[in-house]
């Protein structure tokens, strides 16, 4: 295990965050300001901590493999700030800290007097991070909200899947993640304001507008010309050619070669120039509109290649296309190795464990992922004992008074 209290390596690693709060949203913003160099203090429930601790369980190991990512690079303290004690010493935490990120439901850290009028009366520069489903403010505001009702009203789960069938979801927690990078966004942008004002702020991300933000141009589709977006399954209206074609051994290929220029190329590519020139395929729009009968002929060609073959032949064209990637398939490519894109440590348990690297990457001050995630409490007495100055009689009091 690495020396905790060397600076990381990484553009904030000058900066210090406390992390409140469980499961995906606030604690993937933690994780991302911890890539990139700054120290993230967890502090979670004695006893049991982060749920996320428990996702994601695989044999033959019985623990997330979860875990050990979204909680890398951080520091686990326990807290109970639901007793009187613990709030004090998260005020004591904050008043040395830069940034608090926290997913509570609104109106809890005001019930716990830890409000941001409280926490900025000893440290005016403080960034508050506030990660919930709608919001701090507006009707909805107190529901409890979740990832995958965000993605529900923000507008991506209407527009996800196959005509005639219901809404679909992503395999992964799309809306809690794209509204931690939101966050981290706003976090970052109140730290260059308080460079030049000395005063902190309170950053408000909301789930649903964060998924809202992604969704291009479908509102004034449906305010301008009463449009409305349906789902497409692998397709999106009026792109084309845009999709998964099958090869001759039975893999999947996606080509993108939609842009006028890039579909000329396609079509020199499978032998048959002339579509290029012809009415329905000449524009951007009338493949849209034949979109249908160009797939078709697309598919026929590519049903003759192996997907090897097919891939050299349009990557020498110049036309986007790549393998519907797995797991499987980013561990042996070559470009992930020498990306570094997958990076290996160290763990307890599992012995080494994979996960994603950080990015983006920087020339000067690149991030790094410099642990997995810790166990519950390991760095109790660091923290309190080197950044509060608690004795070990003093901490042992707390543990058995269950603030700790």
């Amino acid at each position: 295990m690495p020396d905790l209290h060397t600076p990381a390596p990484g553009p904030l690693a000058d900066l210090r965050v406390i992390e409140m709060g469980q499961l995906l949203a606030g604690p993937f913003c933690g994780q991302l300001l911890g890539d990139l160099g700054a120290e993230v203090i967890k502090l979670e429930s004695p006893g049991r901590g982060d749920p996320m601790r428990e996702w994601g369980r695989e044999k033959p190991y019985g623990r997330s493999l979860w875990w050990p990512v979204v909680a890398r690079n951080k520091k686990s303290v326990t807290c109970n700030l639901r007793t009187p004690a613990g709030q004090q010493l998260a005020r004591d935490l904050i008043a040395r800290a830069d940034i608090v990120v926290e997913n509570f439901r609104p109106g809890t850290l005001e019930r716990w007097g830890l409000d941001y009028d409280t926490l900025r009366a000893g440290n005016p520069g403080l960034i508050l991070t506030r990660v919930t489903g709608y919001g701090q403010t507006g009707p909805y505001s107190p529901r409890a909200g979740y990832g995958s009702i965000g993605e529900a009203m923000g507008g991506i789960r209407y527009t996800t899947g196959e005509p005639g069938h219901p809404p679909a979801r992503t395999g992964i927690s799309l809306g809690d993640s794209l509204a931690a990078v939101f966050a981290t966004i706003g976090t970052l942008a109140a730290l260059h304001h308080r460079r030049n004002s000395g005063r902190g702020q309170v950053v408000d991300a909301a789930i649903y507008e964060a998924v809202l933000a992604m969704m291009e141009s479908l509102l004034p589709e449906w305010g301008i010309t009463d449009y409305q977006r349906e789902r497409t399954g692998p397709v999106l209206p009026n792109v084309s050619p845009s999709n998964v074609y099958g090869t001759a051994g039975g893999d999947m290929v996606l080509i993108a070669a939609n842009q006028d220029t890039v579909f000329t190329r396609l079509a020199k590519a499978m032998g048959q120039p002339e579509l290029a020139d012809a009415q329905r395929f000449a524009t951007h729009s009338s493949r849209g509109e034949h979109m249908a009968e160009l797939d078709d002929i697309i598919g026929e060609w590519t049903t003759t290649l192996s997907a090897d073959e097919l891939l050299a032949t349009l990557h020498e064209a110049g036309v986007p296309a790549g393998r519907i990637f797995t797991a499987r398939d980013m561990f042996a490519d070559p470009h992930f190795a020498a990306r570094e894109a997958i990076v290996r440590l160290a763990h307890p348990e599992f012995g080494e464990i994979p996960m994603q690297n950080v990015f983006p990457k920087f020339s000067e001050t690149p991030g790094s992922v410099r642990h997995p995630g810790p166990e519950l409490g390991e760095h109790n007495a660091d923290v309190y004992g080197t950044l509060l100055g608690l004795d070990a009689g003093r901490i042992a009091e707390l543990t058995r008074s269950g603030v700790l």
